[in-house]
């Protein structure tokens, strides 16, 4: 895309007595019910069923009256008397062996789309980006995308096998057991894993309310496992063909072609562990394939089948799906890395700013090509950029937490977010991207996402071209 403009210097704002408050994204606080009033499929979803359940909620909910009517009495009693938790005695360990979150986090939870069919079997839900901090996505919210729903495998019954047609491509096929692939040298890394689909109602110009449905399938996490390569030189695979195919064990036969440059550069990970546990049965226990920076459909779940081949393999979900139509009727086929992409996760749509003040603007970008380099950041609708704050760790193929301090006067605003990696690529308008691209697409949407700030607080899903 076009090179990078000179930035205006980030300015701490000055002069506040405090910062501004934020409410939270109404959607945190639907009760099954209301979520059942906007399941009726995606036009009511879109024509405001979903904002209608949450008008009905208003008042419930004293957080959004903010601390005034503390302000204003004589004192806060949660300052002023003992409380509970500090003269009686807590709970012993072995009441939670495994540990939760806190019953007032009950609302962080991953939620399906109203907007998007669902069953029981071939369903996705969509991690809630506005209530996460830092880069690492807990397990339990964690992003799911399943083809045939998902499975508790045994692991002693489970096994991974890996061929070739001829012994020119394995000279020494192997089946292995849970046993023997933990036997193995590992590795843990940090990665992001993002659905090839992640945006991709936006193509349309349909505005999904909040960010966890508009990107919320993505999810970044530390994954332990096996190289591939150790494993295709364990069976003695001719490593000078260009690609393997990777085959899951659910009842969908998910199989994807993986390049062969991917595994010798000791990228493709035989998966275990995520987070330092071994990994959700939801997110393909006890097996699954991590590629980095390659969309999460070729992250194989259940991982059962390796085989070493010379060409790209052609499957179904390689020849009908995942595939971007282009605006001459092409399809443009394996186009598999998730290209550099960010966004502001806060304030982002369904929140609300409640005084005018200083904010904390926060979000979160990645490439499937490398590190992310740099994050611009506007709040005019992309006339003047500031340079953003990447927080710490910056790791390739890994998301990046960005910051920027910003004084809202009160007025309209459109907040948008420019994402950079170290190949030089810019993140680009959805003007930039529908030229190329054109309307009819569904997947790979790596278009800035605005966030329309009305003078009233609320924020909304607008787009730029």
């Amino acid at each position: 895309m076009a090179e990078h403009e000179e930035l205006t210097p980030v300015e701490t704002p000055e002069g506040l007595k405090q910062p501004g408050r934020i409410q939270k994204a109404p959607e945190n606080f639907l009760t099954p019910t209301e979520i059942e009033s906007v399941t009726q499929g995606r036009r009511n979803f879109l024509r405001g069923s979903l904002f209608a359940a949450v008008a009905a909620m208003t008042g419930r909910h004293a957080f959004a009256q903010g601390s005034d009517a503390v302000n204003a009495a004589s004192g806060d009693p949660y300052i002023l008397q003992p409380q509970t938790w500090a003269t009686t005695l807590g709970k012993g360990v072995a009441t939670a062996p495994y540990g939760l979150p806190s019953k007032y986090e009950a609302d962080v939870i991953r939620r399906q789309s109203p907007g998007l069919t669902q069953t029981t079997q071939s369903s996705v839900s969509f991690s809630p980006l506005q209530s996460m901090f830092g880069i690492i996505t807990a397990s339990g919210l964690h992003f799911e995308r399943h083809h045939q729903g998902w499975y508790d495998i045994d692991p002693t019954q489970h096994r991974l096998m890996v061929n070739g047609s001829s012994p020119e491509f394995v000279k020494k096929p192997k089946v292995y057991t849970m046993d023997d692939i933990m036997r193995m040298p590992f590795v843990s890394r940090i990665h992001f894993i993002e659905c090839g689909a992640n945006t991709g109602m936006e193509w349309g110009n349909v505005a999904v309310p909040t960010v966890q449905y508009t990107h919320g399938m993505l999810s970044c996490s530390e994954f332990t496992g096996v190289p591939l390569r150790l494993i295709l030189e364990d069976c003695g695979a001719n490593m000078s063909k260009k690609f393997v195919l990777a085959e899951g064990a659910d009842g969908s036969a998910m199989t994807r072609t993986i390049p062969m440059e991917m595994v010798l550069n000791d990228e493709v990970l035989v998966a275990y562990g995520m987070n330092g546990e071994m990994m959700r049965p939801e997110n393909g226990y006890p097996l699954r394939l991590v590629v980095p920076g390659v969309q999460g459909v070729s992250w194989v779940k259940w991982l059962r089948r390796i085989e070493v081949g010379d060409q790209p393999y052609g499957t179904k979900d390689e020849a009908v799906h995942y595939i971007d139509l282009m605006p001459d009727g092409q399809h443009r086929q394996y186009t598999s890395v998730q290209e550099c992409k960010s966004v502001i996760c806060t304030p982002s749509g369904g929140q609300k700013l409640l005084e005018k003040g200083y904010y904390t603007i926060s979000g979160l970008a990645w490439s499937g090509r490398g590190k992310v380099r740099q994050v611009d950041v506007s709040t005019d609708g992309g006339i003047n950029w500031k340079r953003a704050k990447l927080e710490t760790p910056v790791q390739s193929k890994a998301l990046t937490r960005f910051s920027l301090p910003w004084n809202w006067d009160g007025k309209a605003v459109i907040l948008q977010s420019r994402a950079v990696d170290d190949t030089g690529y810019v993140q680009p308008t959805y003007g930039q991207l529908r030229a190329v691209r054109g309307t009819r697409s569904i997947y790979h949407n790596n278009a800035i996402q605005s966030w329309g700030v009305a003078e009233n607080g609320d924020v909304s899903n607008v787009q730029v071209l």
